[in-house]
């Protein structure tokens, strides 16, 4: 398949990135394969804002500059996140069974409202996770972590993403849900679905729903103390549907975490200094988060704003219903911010990894404390810790959203 197809000029408004212009797939072998090349070669082509095609190519605009983001992120009355709006939507260019649907498509939960509705849901959302950190995730972060190295702890060696940075942080979340581990577990595997994207993608969007359909239900006889209880005695009074759909939100982004989990490991595996001083206690492992945050944030790309009227970004017209999705990784290393990459970013919290704004994402905190917990659990118990292969080799699989970090080998002492 040609990842640049050439550009139909009979395409609906909308798909219209200018005649004779070849689109720029952000999905496919190549993007599997060197996202930050691509982002790097629009940005020279196109300056801080560029055409590209989703998954059914589907158009899009891929917000590469740092400040263009922050004026997206910044302004919802401008660039809202309702889809609704959303052109190739309503004129019925994107099909039911797309994967772009269960990352872009309107739901009852705040991550796609604005105004007095989101700050309504957000309000009984960051409530629920406040109470849940306060009732113990640091506890369940410390079980669950141990728990994963027990499975590999007298064998010598692991692979550190399947084995632990793909579980850890969403066994946590389905436990401030109210899930069962069970549950936990088998929505691993959905979430990776929807996030990498394809043919499946709904069928596991799907069941994440199904299953916390089927728990606000029992919570609304047998509640808990827990996220789904908290969202449905809010006084926000969220109804079934609200209630689903942010535990489903929550969820992702406890998937999102799994990857930053991920790299911060990385990080740590393939620099003999920063292992030994997060060993020692010279160095703090907030520090090591944020460089992952900066270079190789959790989420590459942010699903999706929608431009409520015709406006100019970057350079380019902007037409009313167009999609924007917001590159963080590129905004990241964009230039204009950051001329020399290599300097220390160390106490510089102004990176994209956790969104801005109003939709920023708000449950950050409880995220920071998983990560540190698993780091500082899984190097106390194995005692030796390296990396198992030359760094060099580790590699990484690339879907539109997400750069996944696709093993991590170490061996210990027994």
């Amino acid at each position: 398949m040609n990842d640049q197809p050439p550009h139909d000029p009979e395409a609906p408004r909308g798909c219209p990135f200018g005649h004779g212009t070849e689109l720029t797939r952000l999905f496919g072998p190549e993007a599997a394969t060197d996202p930050s090349g691509i982002y790097e070669r629009l940005r020279k082509e196109h300056g801080s804002v560029a055409p590209v095609l989703l998954e059914g190519d589907i158009p899009a605009w891929l917000v590469l500059g740092y400040r263009d983001s922050r004026r997206v992120l910044d302004n919802p009355l401008q660039f809202p996140r309702d889809a609704r709006i959303w052109r190739d939507w309503r004129e019925g260019r994107v099909a039911e069974n797309s994967p772009l649907v269960p990352m872009l498509a309107w739901r009852p939960d705040c991550v796609s409202q604005d105004g007095e509705a989101h700050r309504r849901l957000r309000g009984a959302v960051s409530d629920g996770l406040q109470s849940a950190a306060d009732r113990g995730v640091r506890r369940h972060a410390t079980y669950f972590a141990n728990k994963q190295i027990d499975a590999f702890a007298d064998s010598g060696r692991a692979d550190l993403v399947a084995d632990y940075a793909d579980y850890l942080p969403m066994l946590v979340i389905a436990r401030v849900l109210g899930l069962a581990e069970a549950e936990g577990r088998r929505l691993v595997e959905s979430c990776a679905q929807v996030m990498k994207g394809g043919e499946d993608a709904v069928a596991h969007d799907g069941v994440i729903r199904e299953i916390f359909g089927e728990l606000t239900e029992r919570r609304r006889s047998e509640p808990g103390s827990d996220l789904a209880t908290g969202l449905l005695e809010h006084h926000a009074a969220l109804d079934h549907d609200e209630v689903v759909a942010h535990l489903r939100a929550v969820l992702i982004a406890a998937h999102v975490t799994t990857n930053l989990l991920a790299r911060v490991l990385e990080l740590v595996l393939t620099d003999a200094s920063r292992l030994s001083g997060l060993i020692s206690g010279q160095l703090d492992i907030s520090a090591v988060v944020e460089e992952a945050m900066w270079n190789s944030p959790p989420l590459a790309v942010l699903p999706g704003r929608f431009a409520a009227s015709d406006v100019e970004l970057g350079g380019h017209r902007i037409e009313e219903g167009d999609l924007l999705v917001l590159g963080l990784a590129p905004g990241n290393v964009d230039p204009e911010v950051r001329p020399d990459p290599g300097v220390s970013v160390q106490g510089n919290q102004a990176h994209l990894a956790f969104g801005a704004g109003p939709h920023e994402c708000p449950g950050q905190n409880i995220g920071m404390s998983v990560i540190e917990i698993a780091v500082d659990v899984l190097l106390h118990r194995l005692p030796g810790l390296h990396l198992a292969v030359p760094p060099e080799e580790l590699t990484s699989t690339a879907s539109t959203w997400m750069s996944l970090l696709d093993s991590l080998p170490v061996e210990f002492e027994v």
